[in-house]
């Protein structure tokens, strides 16, 4: 039986972080869809992590639900920002493409930093203007 187990922080300053552990395939992306529409509904969030320390596994089904994801973003200049990928599911998203390699972080340290350092570039790029 698939499993499936998100974990949901509060937002930080526009930044939603969401863990995802077990399966995510056929059985459980309606699950993950789920969990995910109210915060890719709330304007407020700018920024999604996908924490995928835990996920194991990981079908076209579940890649979908990522596609989906990083389309509702992005149609406000929002991102999904990938990381922790275990070897196997990095292999997926590089096979498919799912989602680019400089969205793709080893840690979410290196993703808190690389969205300070995307933030700072834009308050100090309207500071320029």
């Amino acid at each position: 039986m698939s499993t499936l187990r998100t974990a949901i922080s509060p937002p930080n300053n526009g930044v939603q972080q969401v863990a995802v552990g077990g399966r995510l395939d056929t059985h459980t992306y309606a699950e993950l869809d789920q969990a995910l529409a109210p915060v890719l509904a709330d304007p407020a969030i700018t920024s999604l992590v996908l924490d995928l320390a835990g996920l194991d596994y990981i079908s076209s089904a579940g890649i979908r639900s990522v596609f989906k994801a990083r389309k509702a973003l992005a149609a406000r200049n929002g991102k999904v920002l990938v990381v922790n990928p275990q070897p196997q599911i990095q292999k997926v998203f590089d096979m498919v493409k799912a989602v680019p390699l400089g969205e793709i972080f080893t840690s979410v340290a290196e993703a808190d930093a690389y969205l300070d350092a995307m933030q700072r570039k834009m308050v100090e790029g309207d500071a320029d203007s």
